[in-house]
């Protein structure tokens, strides 16, 4: 019996791709130079989708597979899906929430920290010899104890808000509703009231268009000269041009950013800038994680094709 056919976005690890190439027919979109071309060759015998979580699956990629049932998207972001047509046409969509939580909440907390007591900078200071020439480096600001304001109170930032505790920082957080499971976490009505009590705001929620640049500047205003901005989410979160001013004329104290605008090409203003952190969209960068989305991606698509509910459903 022949294998299902399914189309490929972007490159997986060989730990992956050899499992799914082994179960479906696999047609590499990510490597066709002519795209449109080869959409247009293999598209109406495909049948499931699987790509990563920054891949664009868009309406005229949807439209150009009459036959597609099921998108499994390895990674928990999903807004480079088309949703909408995808409702339309019954076409199920998945994700690999869960097995990449703790590890992107562990970057989150080393984040902080690098910032906040300059790791990265004083490890150049001893590497160049400035120790020995000039003195100790310069003085930070203690992690401990700051206020922590958590921007999407889902699984990651709840796991962020656990981590952040054990630095006795207060919580407070911005979210859709209120969430009571987390207790005494203090809950604010918009992100301009939670930014300008928070020294240290997180950005931890879903990228939709609803949330485009919710972090604008007013709220870089709100958090102020002394505060420090993390996001691990989607850059679409964050205007970035707004935070780019705000590093640069000091209105921000700093950001530590794993995610950017139309990268790996990140704006040129990011690097001299002395008051950033900048990661290459590593939250979920594990071994052992990846391993684990992968599974779950491939799972995904193994349960639809077996008539089986998906696993992660996102819808």
């Amino acid at each position: 019996m022949s294998k299902i056919e399914i189309l490929q976005v972007g490159p997986y690890p060989e730990w992956d791709q050899k499992p799914l190439e082994e179960e479906f027919t696999v047609h590499r979109y990510f490597e066709a130079d002519d795209k449109p071309a080869f959409l247009r060759r293999v598209g109406g015998a495909v049948r499931g989708v699987a790509c990563r979580g920054e891949s664009i699956v868009n309406r005229q990629m949807i439209e150009a597979m009459p036959k597609l049932e099921v998108i499994s998207v390895y990674g928990v972001g999903y807004d480079g899906v088309d949703l909408d047509v995808c409702r339309q046409r019954n076409i199920r969509v998945a994700n690999t929430p869960d097995v990449l939580t703790n590890d992107v909440a562990d970057l989150v907390v080393g984040m902080m920290l690098a910032l906040g007591r300059g790791i990265v900078p004083a490890d150049h200071w001893v590497r160049s010899g400035a120790w020995k020439d000039k003195g100790p480096c310069p003085l930070m600001h203690r992690v401990h104890g700051r206020r922590a304001g958590i921007l999407g109170l889902g699984r990651i930032g709840q796991a962020v808000g656990r981590r952040l505790a054990g630095f006795d920082m207060p919580i407070a957080y911005f979210s859709r509703a209120k969430k009571p499971e987390v207790g005494e976490w203090t809950y604010f009505d918009s992100p301009v009231e939670l930014a300008g009590w928070a020294d240290v705001l997180f950005v931890t929620l879903a990228a939709t268009p609803q949330t485009r640049h919710i972090v604008d500047q007013q709220v870089l205003e709100a958090l102020g000269p002394e505060g420090m901005l993390v996001n691990v989410s989607r850059a679409a979160n964050v205007d970035e041009e707004a935070l780019l001013d705000a590093l640069e004329n000091r209105s921000l104290g700093g950001a530590a950013l794993d995610v950017f605008e139309n990268e790996p090409a990140l704006n040129p203003r990011f690097a001299p800038l002395d008051n950033v952190l900048l990661q290459p969209h590593q939250g979920s960068g594990t071994v052992e994680t990846r391993k684990a989305m992968g599974k779950l991606m491939r799972d995904n698509l193994g349960a639809h094709f077996s008539g089986n509910p998906l696993l992660t459903p996102v819808i």
